[in-house]
């Protein structure tokens, strides 16, 4: 009975001493950017369900290179995470870094989703997918599209698409949303490839109209838009993921206990309407099976840069 009283203490008092203790957040990004929201949802979040205190910390710099090195070097206690997005897996494919998305880190959840779309203006007269890649196979060079780049995910859904459907259309980086954004708007390019949640009020004002969405399944704002798979190009899938991770060899029950913080505050309402309103939307893929979502993607990136040669620039 006496060990076992003391078995039950000991057990209680390390549970005590995991809630207890300070979890950094490193968002390798300026604030106000999407994974920082994602984070700041996650730490308020725990904090109202009586788990561990989070602290979101932001570490911009070099892409994002600055604050995942940082998190790759911390000590895998279970107090310094990572969240990231896609750029994660794409950056280390194209130039040396200090550390490797797929052994550096454990990945802890896919968090939450944006649906990717191809949009044009809204006087466009593309009223389809196949209407826009028959103008580019009638005119070689002339369609273009425009995204965030160089060397996003949205290039790479680009290069794969253009070579799936065998065109010459032509990719126009931009440095940001903002400026891609008005050059579909003010017809200085013929289509857009986004997030939903960059585009959203305008397709529903008109300005814009959306071509297809470019996940494997159609978005539930845009019920009526098919998918690029639909379209007939079977296994595109580019989306905008945002995962936690913590750095390798973190205890395992370190990595449940942020798991199932992080399960219960996205089943939390108020936490789904507010990633709603930013164009987001609950995934929670943990574990064994995020690492293979990873490696799948990786696969598929790497695939593409290696066809298409793309470049950091």
């Amino acid at each position: 009975m006496l060990a076992a009283a003391g078995t039950c203490i000991a057990e209680d008092h390390a549970a005590r001493a995991q809630i207890s203790r300070t979890i950094r957040i490193v968002v390798p990004y300026a604030p106000g950017g999407t994974a920082d929201i994602v984070a700041r949802l996650m730490a308020d979040a725990a904090g109202r369900a009586g788990g561990p205190t989070m602290v979101v910390e932001n570490r911009p710099g070099a892409g994002g290179a600055v604050g995942t090195e940082t998190v790759a070097r911390a000590t895998a206690d279970g107090t310094t995470l990572l969240v990231v997005s896609t750029p994660f897996l794409i950056d280390a494919l194209l130039r040396k870094l200090n550390y490797d998305p797929l052994h550096s880190f454990a990945p802890i959840c896919n968090l939450v989703s944006a649906p990717t779309v191809i949009v044009v203006n809204g006087a466009s007269p593309y009223r389809s997918l196949a209407a826009l890649l028959d103008d580019a196979h009638a005119k070689p060079g002339k369609v273009t599209m425009a995204s965030i780049g160089p060397a996003s995910s949205f290039q790479l859904g680009f290069e794969r698409l253009k070579r799936a459907a065998k065109v010459d259309m032509t990719f126009v980086p931009y440095p940001g949303n903002a400026p891609a954004l008005n050059a579909v708007l003010g017809q200085q390019v013929t289509s857009m490839f986004a997030t939903l949640s960059n585009v959203s009020e305008y397709l529903k004002t008109g300005q814009l109209r959306a071509l297809a969405v470019g996940n494997r399944t159609r978005a539930t704002p845009l019920p009526d838009v098919p998918t690029v798979i639909e379209s007939g190009y079977p296994d595109f899938d580019i989306d905008a993921w945002f995962g936690a991770f913590a750095p390798a060899a973190t205890p395992e029950p370190s990595l449940n206990e942020v798991e199932h913080l992080f399960a219960a505050a996205l089943q939390e309402t108020a936490v789904k309407e507010k990633l709603a309103v930013q164009g987001l939307f609950p995934t929670l893929s943990c574990g064994k099976d995020f690492a293979a979502y990873l490696r799948k993607q990786n696969d598929a990136y790497s695939r593409i840069i290696a066809e298409t040669n793309i470049k950091a620039e």
